[in-house]
C-alpha cells in the first residue's frame, strides 16, 4: 500500500518504520564517526518524504507544519541528526515553493518531489552570529541574466552533501537600496563554491554543519526566490516558522527517547535489599514531573504548528515560544533521565550519552533561546522585532 494514499496516520506509520528499521541501526555509527546520515535521508526520499511540505500542485504532499513536527519528532527519537538534516531540507523546500517560478519548479521542486534532490539552508555568517537575517554575502548582477555571489556562510547543515542550498545575500550593486537582502538557490556543483573542514562537534555529529565559501559564484537570475529584497519577508513568513518547528520537534524526539530510556531502566532495575526501583515514591514523583514537562511542550509545539497551518496571524509568537520552551525542557529531561539511569546511562556508547551531547545544541541553534524570548517580548509590547 502506498502510505501517501492512506492519510496522515499511514505515513506517520511509515516514518516510524524508517526510524526503527534504518535510523536506529545507523545512529551509533553516525555519532561515532561524525558521518552524514545518507542512508536514512535517501530512504526518506525514496519513500516520498522529500516533497513533504511542497504543495500538491507542484507534485508534493502538501503537508504543513503539524505534519513536519510529527515526522521530525519520530525520526529524532532514533537519530536527531537525521531529524534535523531532514528538517532543514523541508525548510529549504518550503522557501522554494512559496513563490516558485516555472523554471524553479522544473529545476528544483520536481526532482525534490521525485526523491532525487536534497536541499538545505545557508543563512548564518561568522560576522553577524545569531542575527542570521543580516547577511554580508554579496549578490551582484553581472548581466541581465546572471548574478555573482561572494561571501562565507557557517554551520550549513547538510554541508557538501545536499544538491542545492537556499542562500541569503545583500545587494552588492552600486546604487542598490541599503540592506536589500535576497534569497537565491545555489547548486552544490557551482564553480567557486568550496567547503571547510568536516564537522566534528561534541553532539549532533551527523549534521555536516560546515563552512561554505563563495567566491564569484555565478548563478542564473532564474535562481532568485521571489523578488530582490524579499529575504526579510521569507525570514519571518516561511523560514522562521518552519525552522523553529523542525528544531523544536527534533528535540521533542530527543526528550521522549531519553525519558523512555530512563523508564525502561527503572522498570528493570532491582535492588537486593529494597526490590524494584519503580516502587520508590521519589522515583515515581520524578517521572510524573518529567512526563508533564514533555507532554506540555509537545502540546505547545503541535498547537503552534496547527495554528500556523490554519492561518492564525499570531501563530509566530506561539511558534517562537514553543522552541524556547522545548529548549529548556529538553535539557532538563535529558539531564534528569541520565540521573535516573545512573552509571549505565553514563556509559560510553549508550543512547542516553548521545542524547546528552545532542541536546546541548538546542540553546545554540539560531534563533537562540534568548533571542526568541526577546522577540516574544517585543511582539507583546508592540516593539519591532528587529528594533536593534
Amino acid at each position: 500500500m502506498n502510505p501517501w494514499q492512506g492519510g496522515g496516520s499511514a505515513f506517520l506509520k511509515k516514518a516510524e518504520e524508517i526510524a526503527k528499521d534504518v535510523l536506529a541501526a545507523e545512529a551509533p555509527r553516525i555519532d561515532r564517526d561524525a558521518t552524514w546520515p545518507e542512508k536514512g535521508l535517501r530512504t526518506l526520499l525514496s519513500e516520498g518524504f522529500g516533497g513533504l511540505v511542497v504543495p500538491r500542485q507542484y507534485g508534493g504532499k502538501g503537508q504543513g507544519l503539524l505534519m513536519l513536527a510529527r515526522v521530525c519528532e519520530i525520526l529524532s527519537k532514533e537519530c536527531p541528526s537525521t531529524g534535523i538534516c531532514f528538517g532543514m531540507h523541508c525548510v529549504a523546500t518550503s522557501v522554494m515553493s512559496v513563490n516558485a517560478t516555472d523554471a524553479q519548479r522544473e529545476n528544483f521542486l520536481n526532482p525534490i518531489c521525485e526523491g532525487k534532490h536534497i536541499t538545505s539552508l545557508s543563512l548564518s555568517e561568522l560576522g553577524t552570529g545569531i542575527h542570521f537575517y543580516l547577511p554580508q554575502t554579496s549578490l551582484t548582477a553581472v548581466s541581465p541574466d546572471c548574478y555573482s555571489l561572494t561571501g562565507s556562510k557557517v554551520f550549513v547543515t547538510n554541508g557538501a552533501h545536499a544538491d542545492s542550498y537556499v542562500v541569503s545575500a545583500v545587494a552588492g550593486d552600486r546604487g542598490a537600496p541599503a540592506g536589500q537582502f535576497s534569497c537565491v538557490v545555489i547548486p552544490n556543483n557551482s564553480e567557486g563554491l568550496t567547503w571547510g573542514k568536516p564537522w566534528d562537534g561534541i553532539g549532533m555529529r551527523g549534521n555536516s554543519s560546515r563552512t561554505m565559501t563563495l567566491q564569484d559564484v555565478r548563478i542564473p537570475r532564474a535562481n532568485l526566490l521571489g523578488r530582490e529584497g524579499d529575504q526579510i519577508w521569507y525570514i519571518f513568513n516561511v523560514i522562521t516558522p518552519f525552522f523553529l518547528v523542525a528544531m523544536a520537534a527534533t528535540y521533542l524526539g530527543v526528550s521522549d527517547s531519553a525519558l523512555n530510556e530512563a523508564r525502561m531502566h527503572v522498570m528493570r532495575r532491582q535492588h537486593v535489599h529494597t526490590g524494584g526501583l519503580s516502587g520508590a515514591p521519589v522515583i515515581q514523583h520524578r517521572f510524573g514531573k518529567l512526563w508533564g514537562m514533555l507532554d506540555r511542550t509537545r502540546r505547545l509545539v503541535y498547537g503552534a504548528a496547527a495554528s500556523f497551518d490554519n492561518g492564525d496571524p499570531d501563530a509566530l509568537i506561539s511558534i517562537m515560544a514553543s522552541k524556547a520552551e522545548v529548549a529548556d525542557s529538553a535539557v532538563e529531561i535529558v539531564n534528569e533521565s541520565m540521573t535516573l539511569t545512573g552509571g549505565r546511562g553514563y556509559s560510553e556508547g549508550s543512547k542516553l550519552s548521545r542524547h546528552l551531547r545532542d541536546v546541548r545544541a538546542v540553546h545554540l541553534m539560531s534563533p537562540t533561546t534568548d533571542l526568541l524570548r526577546t522577540w516574544i517580548g517585543r511582539s507583546l509590547l508592540g516593539v519591532p522585532l528587529l528594533a536593534d
